[in-house]
This record gives structure tokens, sequence and C-alpha cells, in this order.
């Protein structure tokens, strides 16, 4: 079966571009449709981050949440966050999360030991959360660390599917609504 990494819906600062770690903003009607056309197995254990974004989109998508975990929140990019990479850039040019430190947030570092700590105990199961943190999650899943998230795309409403090929881990789906 594999594990599954379902990002939340559009929200207003996802589809501003506004990095959203602790803030609760909800999903967008438009957030809110793309959720419930998502199609997931129902025979899976669902494991929620606690913002509002990912639980509803859970509940949207048909599923049932059994465990909720700040493991799963969002990347924290504490003095970032609510601004969009422009913004920060006039500030630290050239700066991506994926390359810079966020002020008074998580560390790459720290991103990729809460990574690890998910996927140690996640076999057969469906990880409800956002979108760079998913990202990390598939990086770590095939062995690399946070900043190699970069390679992926995780767009809002979709999941990616982190399998095995024999021994050898694999992203074996990317972008997928059903």
């Amino acid at each position: 079966m594999g594990v599954y990494l379902l990002r939340h819906g559009a929200t207003e600062w996802s589809d501003t571009g506004r990095h959203t770690g602790r803030t609760d903003v909800p999903l967008t009607e438009v957030g809110r449709d793309r959720a419930k056309g998502v199609r997931l197995p129902r025979d899976l254990p669902v494991i929620s981050s606690p913002r509002s974004r990912a639980l509803d989109t859970a509940g949207l998508a048909g599923l049932t949440v059994t465990e909720v975990t700040e493991d799963l929140a969002e990347w924290d990019y504490g003095d970032y966050e609510g601004l969009t990479t422009p913004q920060i850039r006039e500030r630290v040019p050239g700066w991506t999360v994926w390359t810079h430190p966020c002020p008074n947030g998580e560390t790459a570092e720290q991103v990729t030991e809460r990574a690890r700590r998910v996927l140690a105990r996640a076999d057969d199961v469906i990880l409800v959360g956002h979108g760079h943190f998913s990202r990390v999650l598939a990086a770590v899943w095939i062995g690399q660390t946070a900043e190699f998230g970069v390679h992926f795309r995780h767009d809002p409403a979709t999941f990616t599917v982190l399998d095995h090929e024999r021994e050898s881990p694999q992203i074996a789906r990317v972008g997928a609504t059903s």
C-alpha cells in the first residue's frame, strides 16, 4: 500500500505565496472543492497535522482522521511567517527555505529529524499535511535531507505515494488526486 502524503487544499495564503506554518488559515472555496475530489483508500489509518486546513481537507476527501500530531505540521518559518519569498528576498537576497535559515523558526536539520520521526512509524498510512513538509518527507523517504525537497512539487489537494521497489524506497506517484 505505501505511505500517502496528502497536502491540504488551497488557502488564501497558499494562493498568494505567503509562508504558512503555524498560522491556521482556512481553505478557500476552491480548496474545499478540490479536496472533495481527492480519492484515497478508505481502509488505512489517517494521521493529520492539527491545522484546520489539513483536518478539513481530510474530512472533505472522505477520510476519517485516527490521529492528530504536531509532527505533521508545516515547517516553522519563524519571523518569515506570512511573508512571500520576494518580501523575504528584499532583506536576504537569494533566500529560499531550502538554502537559508528562518530566524526564530525551524532549521532544515530540525525539519529533517521531524520527518525521520514521522516516517519511522509510518507504514500503510495516509499522512495529511502541508506543502514544504510533505516535500521533506519525500526527500527523507529516499535517504536525503530537507534541502532535497526542492526537487519535488506538491500542489494543494494532491497526494504523493511513497513505496518500495523491492528493498529500495521510491516515489511511486506524485501530484495525484485519485
